[in-house]
């Protein structure tokens, strides 16, 4: 298989467009499936909605173009006002997202709840999934009557559900006509979403079926307790050597450098990455998809992986805990790292103040070159509408837009969190603080921000330090993010089989770290991997590619 160079590569990631997250998994929004013409190939495409950055205050920490975020040292003082009428018409509007967090008090006692209502003018009735229920629960809605589907689907990111874009294709409303080109301009702080998000949510036979939520450009990101990384002797600018020793050395009594939970590939995607290999996909300057599973680079990652759990680095448990047990594991120094995304690091520095200092790791080098890090697909999956007239489509779009507000605005400050003096009261800086009631009335027990949200900035109230921490770490790993070439383009085999064959990619992955498996079993399984269909997937990738460019 050709191997491309590391400037190759990043030039076939830089180049996005058309095919430009949380990584590896594609949603209704941008997905194939096996029994219909869902591909964007030989159809016409409709052209990216126009983006229009909304006003807003200036950052103390300037962006870049590469995909560095603004940065906040302090609450906006002075917050605009980014909707002008009320969007909503005293209807009832039924809504439908995942959930992170525990299920919200019922409307009829929740402030939080009632207040949104007031200021969208609608009735909402909130049908909350949790992420463990999320596929079964999707499913059936999927496979219900049309009629009595939700009004606002969110699709979630994290799932690859069977003939879900023929589910989108049948049953929701193209907003072509609504949100294609100029025509959004209609919706300002929809038009604020920049374009990286909605090239990577993808289009489905041509057209736009959804609108993105967007994410940063770090994607999985390795969190260290830095004090027992210095304490082991971390440094910049270090090798792999070095993060083999660190992590020895800090290993000791009832701590392990190295934290994991189940299905994290004891943190693969750092690994991975840090050994400059494809992120799933990479694709060659003449559209050719070549598979990460038989990427040098990516196999050297999981024997380095391997060796590491051999040297006792890893917490036994590894294998079997949980994404939210090893959280409470690092933040009481039991675990040094974990891998998380980096949208994590607001609960990271709010959850560890006082107990420890998080931070995210900077790439080791393998092999003598910088290493890289986990460019995340840029939309945390996208909102669906259920098909109506066009008037209803309308006042749909208009909540949307509101929940869209961005950061600095005072429609971004309600749906974060909530009423002043209600749910928040200023810190000495201006920053909102949750009172005991915002602690549980809130859009994360009531996850509005899963229906639309504006564009991400760094923020962390109360700590102007840990941005600029943040926004330094941005400026130094951003140009060396390895991006799935594969985001926002249409595979059916991906759709019908996808999960199937991850699943049998990442157990091998598991098996031989955790020492079950010899190295040897590695090119056995990739090679049964693309015969079962990998190699069908690079096809149909590098055709959706081709009709995108």
């Amino acid at each position: 298989m050709p191997r491309m160079s590391r400037r190759t590569l990043l030039r076939s990631l830089a180049a996005g467009g058309a095919v430009v997250s949380a990584p590896a998994v594609l949603t209704a929004c941008s997905s194939g499936s096996g029994d219909g013409d869902v591909s964007n190939a030989g159809k016409k495409l409709a052209p990216w909605p126009a983006y229009r950055p909304a006003p807003g205050p200036k950052p103390d920490l300037a962006p870049t173009a590469a995909g560095v975020q603004a940065g906040y040292t302090s609450y906006p003082s002075d917050l605009v006002t980014s909707v002008s009428r009320t969007p909503g018409d005293g209807s009832t509007v039924r809504v439908m997202t995942v959930s992170f967090g525990t299920p919200p008090k019922p409307a009829s006692a929740n402030r939080f709840w009632t207040a949104v209502e007031n200021a969208l003018g609608v009735k909402i009735e909130y049908t909350i999934i949790s992420q463990a229920d999320y596929q079964k629960k999707m499913a059936t809605v999927m496979a219900g009557d049309a009629d009595a589907l939700p009004d606002i689907i969110n699709l979630f990111a994290g799932f690859t559900l069977p003939r879900e874009a023929q589910f989108v294709q049948r049953r929701a409303q193209d907003l072509t006509p609504y949100l294609s080109g100029d025509a959004i301009t209609d919706y300002p702080n929809l038009a604020n979403i920049p374009t990286h998000a909605w090239r990577d949510m993808g289009r489905i036979g041509g057209l736009l079926y959804g609108v993105p939520l967007e994410r940063p450009l770090p994607g999985s990101t390795l969190w260290l307790n830095q004090d027992l990384f210095t304490g082991a002797g971390m440094k910049g600018g270090w090798s792999a050597e070095d993060f083999s020793a660190v992590a020895r050395r800090g290993t000791r009594g009832k701590t392990y450098m190295l934290g994991a939970a189940n299905g994290s590939l004891f943190g693969n995607g750092f690994h991975s990455a840090a050994h400059n290999a494809p992120q799933r996909w990479a694709v060659t300057e003449d559209g050719t998809f070549l598979t990460a599973a038989a990427d040098e680079r990516h196999k050297a990652s999981i024997a380095f992986q391997a060796q590491l759990r051999k040297n006792g680095s890893y917490h036994p448990d590894a294998t079997s805990i949980s994404q939210i047990d090893l959280t409470t594991l690092y933040y009481n120094g039991t675990v040094g790292s974990m891998q998380d995304g980096f949208g994590a690091y607001l609960p990271k520095y709010r959850e560890s103040r006082g107990k420890m200092n998080p931070a995210p790791a900077l790439p080791y080098s393998a092999g003598g070159e910088p290493g890289g890090i986990v460019a995340a697909r840029r939309s945390f999956g996208c909102t669906v509408l259920k098909k109506a007239k066009k008037e209803r489509v309308q006042v749909l779009l208009r909540i949307l837009d509101y929940l869209a507000a961005p950061f600095g605005s005072k429609e971004w400050e309600l749906v974060h969190y909530g009423v002043e003096g209600v749910h928040f009261t200023r810190g000495e800086d201006g920053s909102p603080e949750p009172t005991r009631l915002g602690e549980v009335e809130n859009n994360t027990n009531l996850p509005l921000k899963y229906l639309a949200e504006g564009p991400q900035v760094l923020f962390v109230p109360g700590m102007p330090d840990a941005v600029r921490a943040l926004h330094t770490w941005q400026r130094e790993v951003v140009p060396h993010a390895i991006r799935d070439a594969s985001f926002g383009l249409q595979s059916a085999t991906n759709n019908s089989q996808g999960a199937t064959l991850k699943a049998f990619l990442d157990d091998t992955v598991t098996g031989i770290v955790a020492g079950r498996l010899p190295m040897s079993e590695w090119d056995a399984a990739v090679k049964k991997w693309r015969s079962r269909g990998g190699d069908r997937m690079a096809d149909e990738y590098a055709k959706d590619y081709a009709a995108n460019t």
